[in-house]
């Protein structure tokens, strides 16, 4: 298995860890977890198109193993009202929806590359949680910024959600038989 791919894997394992962390209240521990498993989002993509590594293991599990850490987080802080119930739904919604055109075109033969909007979306997520974190912190003055990050996370998965219904709206027609 190449480095990128153990970086996912490892970025998948860094998940229950996080969420024992975080549900527990060591939220510097959380804190730095978080931010050390986003890092490696970034670093095994650049890994892996530098040295060509790209493999359909990495295609499929990088953006899943996103989805798991960030959407872990915002199911904790859920749980402790510092992030709102609505917006999480919104969140996962889109993401279902993504999810299911993309296994539609799958099963066709067809696959739906992420665009720049889905990209930005998940940057701004990963930059939301852990400023949420430090948010907590009644000394730090980062709550407001945290806030603004996850407003402009939720508004980007909304825009990216429609951007891509929008693009790929022939799989909606995709596998209906002629009569």
């Amino acid at each position: 298995m190449n480095l990128p791919n153990q970086l996912t894997i490892a970025r998948m394992i860094a998940v229950p860890f996080f969420v024992v962390l975080y549900m527990m209240g060591y939220n510097l521990a959380a804190f730095l977890l978080f931010v050390i498993a986003s890092f490696t989002d970034m670093l095994d993509g650049k890994i892996a198109r530098k040295y060509n590594l790209i493999t359909n293991f990495g295609k499929i599990m990088d953006p899943l193993a996103d989805k798991i850490l960030v959407y872990s987080a915002f199911v904790c802080m859920v749980e402790f009202g510092v992030v709102q119930g609505w917006m999480l739904i919104i969140i996962l919604a889109r993401e279902f929806v993504v999810s299911g055109m993309r296994t539609v075109a799958a099963s066709e033969g067809t696959v739906i590359a992420a665009d720049m909007a889905g990209k930005i979306k998940t940057v701004l997520q990963m930059i939301a949680v852990p400023l949420l974190i430090l948010g907590t912190w009644p000394w730090l003055v980062v709550e407001t910024i945290a806030q603004i990050f996850l407003w402009a996370s939720l508004i980007m998965t909304v825009i990216s959600g429609i951007n891509y219904i929008v693009k790929n709206k022939q799989i909606f027609s995709m596998g209906k038989k002629e009569s």
